[in-house]
């Protein structure tokens, strides 16, 4: 049974999502301490300076602190392997193997271009009144970028259900924060209803209860916009 787990920060940031899906399909007792990083009058514990440079998560597990959201999936999946969904990080060394594969393929070529699109997309429209604005050609560079990435995506997903074979892994999951959020805008959708495979994987992993769990939290506590 885990005990004393908690995670730091705003379910709207998609790197603490991406530890909220992990948890959920892992079915496992954690606390969210919501943190708004945008608010700097906010007292932070000591123990949050170890966090990743943008403050988006921190992880705490007793006396173990994590602060890189994959990791934090991994370290929960090898933690406690027989809770909840027991094939989440793979049922042997190949499948693992796969999975660390993809784990590397989004944290190195998928998440760059996507989470700039998150930025510009999502995430600026509610920033105006901070004097923020769209960049353009940021914009269209990344959509390039990922277009490129998603056409590999949507060549394996013609031949397996999912992206590490035919069974939902993290491999799938590290992919919903940022796709969760560029899927919702008007542009960003065509990204992913262009291809084929890629549009039905998205319809699948996106309808996890899981998942819509998160989005739920989400939508309660927007966190970075208020």
């Amino acid at each position: 049974m885990a005990a004393g787990l908690q995670v730091f920060g705003q379910p709207a940031s998609t790197d603490v999502s991406r530890v909220l899906t992990c948890l959920f399909e892992k079915n496992l007792e954690f606390e969210l301490v919501r943190i708004d990083t945008f608010k700097t009058q906010h007292k932070l514990p000591e123990f949050i300076r170890l966090r990743d440079p943008n403050g988006q998560v921190t992880f705490k597990h007793g006396d173990k602190t994590l602060v890189e959201s994959r990791d934090i999936c991994r370290y929960l999946c090898n933690q406690f392997p027989n809770d909840g969904n027991k094939t989440l990080y793979g049922s042997g060394a190949l499948e693992r193997a796969s999975i660390e594969q993809w784990l590397q393929a989004e944290a190195q070529t998928f998440s760059p271009p996507s989470s700039a699109l998150v930025f510009q997309l999502a995430f600026v429209p509610h920033l105006s009144h901070l004097g923020i604005r769209q960049d353009p050609a940021v914009i269209v560079e990344n959509e390039d970028k990922l277009k490129q990435v998603l056409d590999v995506y949507d060549e394996i997903l013609s031949k397996t259900e999912y992206l590490a074979g035919d069974e939902f892994t993290l491999a799938d999951l590290c992919h919903l924060p940022n796709s969760h959020y560029i899927v919702n805008t008007e542009r960003g959708r065509k990204l992913f209803t262009s291809k084929k495979n890629v549009a039905k994987w998205y319809d699948k992993i996106s309808k996890r209860q899981t998942w819509r769990q998160v989005v739920k939290m989400q939508t309660e506590h927007p966190g970075a916009f208020e």
